[in-house]
């Protein structure tokens, strides 16, 4: 395979979400960006994210209690400066989001004056959830497309797929610097050289790892495999959070129940109808998601019960339908009405709330290499992420970044000589489902093994098989001509290493990560961090 084209940029940025299109969008007036996108440019996460963005607009609502509420949700392993730069530029994101076109909500108060509704998720104090109906994240990903397609400045490169940052170890030079990125054109299957003075990953969480998830297939894990091959540090991989409501339904795979819904007062029950919440923590339903998954992981065990049911049919139907016209179509296609009768929901993996470690401006380890977002270990999230902080984050230290690179703009040159990709010694592979098969596999044993509830014996298990599938998959990288579906894999399997290793190395049980064996909290527990060797 030959290399197809060449680019040169000023920043290259890797993942098309509400984190890069922000980022692109803040640096374009000043600089080329080329953004890659690994699937059509509306497709990832962000448009699929339901409930909405946290931030302090109410008069009775603080700052201070933004950051309480974050710091509780993530179980003492928050960064405080994080949590605290976070939410002190909320308010400043979200008007940009709105000078941007993103359509919240909005209501006449008793004089008249257009106001935000503000919606109450679970770990919140206040009502201070920026929305657009239930389906905030659409709004969000469209409104931004838009914006970006239309800057001169911007080149977007659809069914992109990047397979390795460029770094110095690779071309003899400063290991700890980044000139760019090798990527496949998943369309031609060539592979392309994108040369860049920076470049930024906004590739998203790992959730596709395990067997059921709320995530597109496109959240493999990309940036995350790449910035540690690369040399990059990351932490906190053990806390993948998994959102308590996701439609049960052979007819709707990975469609979540957003947590707006219990927000505004829906029950989680058995199937005898009665409720279990209360049973486990004080705040119920609104407690966070952690305790929310196990509860429900646990009844679900208990009772040999296939899901467990979110019930909001004891409201208004004009309220239920005003309020999640999204959820109320989805369900209503499949034979739910859910004005009328309670859904079918069980726990799905939703958000890996660890991730490259980064500064308050998105630096990496890698000079020149940023991460924002999902992607990003910011300290934000700690043990747990409080709902409605992930859209939140994308937009913040994309600002963040953006203003950090743009101060280094006149002063970073591109490398002018990066050599080709070589694929001379490698074949066409005649055996392309060993890939669907490891997929399968990989999935299947981390569901079991490192899900909600874990063990040393699970986890001992699980590392077991994820060092076969690397042997394996090593080996027929180095053999074969990539594609897509073998990046992805690659990619997970590198991911479900690191959480592995993250698990084991965390011995107590604090928000997402339960382990039977280390029942409980230790009295002084850090982040977990992993070094490349």
């Amino acid at each position: 395979m030959k290399q197809a084209k060449e680019y040169l940029c000023d920043v290259l940025i890797i993942g098309s979400g509400a984190a890069g299109l922000s980022l692109a969008l803040q640096l374009a007036d000043n600089a080329q960006v080329l953004v890659l996108s690994k699937g059509p440019l509306r497709e990832g996460s962000t448009l699929y994210a339901q409930g909405g963005i946290a931030a302090v607009f109410d008069e009775n609502d603080s700052i201070d209690s933004h950051v309480k509420d974050t710091l509780v949700a993530g179980a003492g392993l928050c960064d405080e400066a994080a949590v605290q730069f976070t939410a002190s530029n909320a308010k400043t994101a979200m008007q940009w989001l709105i000078a941007q076109g993103v359509p919240f909500d909005q209501y006449q108060d008793n004089d008249g004056k257009l106001k935000y509704h503000l919606t109450r998720e679970g770990g919140h104090s206040h009502r201070r959830i920026l929305h657009a109906a239930d389906a905030t994240g659409q709004a969000v990903q469209l409104t931004l497309v838009e914006q970006v397609k239309a800057h001169k400045n911007i080149t977007l490169l659809e069914n992109y797929n990047a397979i390795d940052l460029i770094n110095g170890k690779k071309i003899g030079l400063d290991a700890k610097r980044c000139y760019g990125a090798y990527v496949l054109n998943t369309s031609t299957g060539k592979v392309e050289l994108i040369r860049a003075r920076f470049v930024a990953l906004a590739t998203g969480g790992a959730s596709k790892v395990y067997l059921y998830t709320s995530n597109p297939d496109v959240a493999s894990g990309d940036g995350i495999a790449m910035a540690w091959r690369a040399g990059c540090r990351v932490a906190n991989m053990e806390f993948n959070q998994f959102h308590p409501t996701s439609l049960y339904h052979p007819d709707a795979p990975n469609f979540l129940i957003t947590e707006a819904m219990r927000g505004e007062g829906a029950y989680l029950l058995r199937p005898d109808g009665s409720r279990f919440m209360p049973e486990f923590d004080e705040r119920a339903e609104l407690a966070p998601r952690d305790i929310v998954a196990r509860a429900i992981d646990f009844e679900m065990k208990r009772l040999g019960a296939d899901c467990v049911y979110l019930d909001i049919s004891h409201k208004p139907k004009d309220f239920v339908i005003e309020h999640f016209p999204t959820i109320y179509a989805k369900c209503l296609s499949i034979g739910i009405d859910i004005s009328q009768q309670p859904i079918p929901v069980v726990p799905a993996a939703h958000y890996t709330c660890g991730g490259v470690v980064t500064s308050l401006d998105g630096q990496t380890d890698i000079t020149n290499l940023y991460a924002v977002g999902e992607v990003a270990y910011t300290g934000l999230h700690g043990a747990n992420r409080m709902a409605s902080n992930s859209l939140l984050e994308c937009v913040v230290f994309a600002q963040a970044a953006a203003k950090h690179i743009l101060q280094q703009l006149d002063t970073t040159t591109a490398l002018e000589n990066v050599p080709a990709w070589d694929d001379s010694r490698v074949s066409d592979s005649d055996e392309e489902i060993v890939i669907s098969h490891n997929w399968h596999e990989l999935r299947l044993f981390m569901w079991d093994y490192v899900g909600i509830v874990r063990t040393n014996k699970r986890l001992a298990r699980a590392l077991h098989r994820v060092e076969l599938l690397q042997r394996e998959i090593n080996e027929y990288y180095s053999n074969f001509h990539i594609s897509h579906h073998l990046l992805e894999l690659r990619n997970l399997v590198q991911v479900a290493e690191l959480i592995i290793h993250s698990a084991m190395q965390r011995k107590e049980s604090r928000g997402l990560h339960y382990n039977l064996d280390y029942p409980k909290l230790l009295a002084d527990s850090k982040p977990t961090i992993l070094e490349p060797k």
